[in-house]
């Protein structure tokens, strides 16, 4: 092996490395066991960090929300499931409420993440809308942002003074235009925010394509990947200009290092770990990356395992 080729995968791990040890992390002696065991059953999808070493995980079929410790590995329900419900993207804001996308019930809910309480609930998609599935939520300083997988638009729940929850009729939705155009399947997925909330990035999951959305028009932008594909693109995270996609059936996690402009990507790294199952989102909790095992396909999900996963 050349100097070359080593130097250019030291600058990569060095790469990940600085994305993830910029983010917050936990003091003192601690276990944090590789995996952490969800309740049978669970059929999870998205995964949240909270305060201190505190993990979210929703369940699809029934709305509830787990909270466990990510040092220790233990944890209970939260959020008991309810009729109607469902939970897929999950996020925690700095007021301490989680943000849940409720797929194809076309809602939101919003919980107390300290307690699981009710808090809020929001009709997104029209009442009835025949083919919406509210999949994944970012939370920004004014609002927080729902793609939905079927329907080209994006849903705001706007925060008021001091992060004051809205009324229902102050949701707004956002049409998308410009480069993204919708196909069967699941479209949008995954969304983060960059610039302050100024530029929204999400993932296309059946093409494999990047799109930045102006929040303000809902124009659309699709990243130069350099030809590199993100298909199957799942839940993602930013950190700085490093942006992480997981490829939920193809049980890896892309790096994706953005351009000053956030206008071209070029994919520096790809994370495995022999524990994936179909993981489908990630969370950073105590400077360890972490996703969770959905394992779509699983013949009989009422009985099975699920996992969270620390990426090693």
């Amino acid at each position: 092996m050349t100097s070359r080729l080593i130097s250019v995968r030291r600058v990569l791990v060095l790469l990940v490395l600085a994305a993830v040890a910029a983010l917050p992390t936990a003091a003192g002696a601690a276990t944090f066991p590789d995996t952490i065991r969800l309740p049978d059953g669970w059929q999870p999808e998205g995964i949240a960090s909270g305060r201190g070493t505190s993990l979210y995980v929703g369940s699809i079929p029934t709305g509830a929300v787990w909270k466990g410790d990510a040092r220790t590995g233990r944890g209970d329900v939260l959020v008991p499931g309810q009729a109607g419900r469902s939970a897929i993207g999950i996020k925690v804001d700095r007021r301490n409420r989680l943000f849940v996308a409720g797929g194809a019930t076309g809602k939101a809910f919003v919980y107390s993440a300290r307690s699981g309480a009710d808090l809020a609930s929001y009709q997104l998609a029209p009442a009835g809308a025949p083919a919406t599935f509210v999949n994944d939520v970012v939370v920004t300083s004014r609002a927080a942002w729902f793609t939905d997988s079927r329907i080209q638009q994006l849903y705001a729940v706007p925060l008021g003074r001091h992060g004051r929850l809205p009324a229902q009729h102050k949701v707004r939705t956002l049409p998308l235009t410009g480069d993204l155009v919708y196909q069967e399947g699941n479209n949008l997925n995954g969304i983060v925010a960059a610039r302050g909330g100024r530029t929204l990035l999400s993932v296309q999951s059946n093409t494999g394509k990047l799109f930045r959305i102006n929040p303000h028009t809902g124009v659309t932008r699709e990243v130069d990947l350099g030809g590199a594909s993100l298909v199957n693109g799942d839940g993602m995270l930013l950190a700085g200009r490093v942006l992480f996609v997981v490829q939920n059936r193809d049980n890896r996690i892309a790096v994706v290092k953005l351009s000053h402009s956030l206008s071209r990507g070029r994919v520096v790294a790809t994370l495995t770990d022999p524990d994936f199952d179909v993981p489908t989102t990630i969370a950073f909790q105590a400077g360890r990356l972490y996703a969770v095992n959905a394992r779509f396909g699983t013949t009989d999900p009422q009985p099975a395992r699920y996992d969270i996963v620390r990426v090693g």
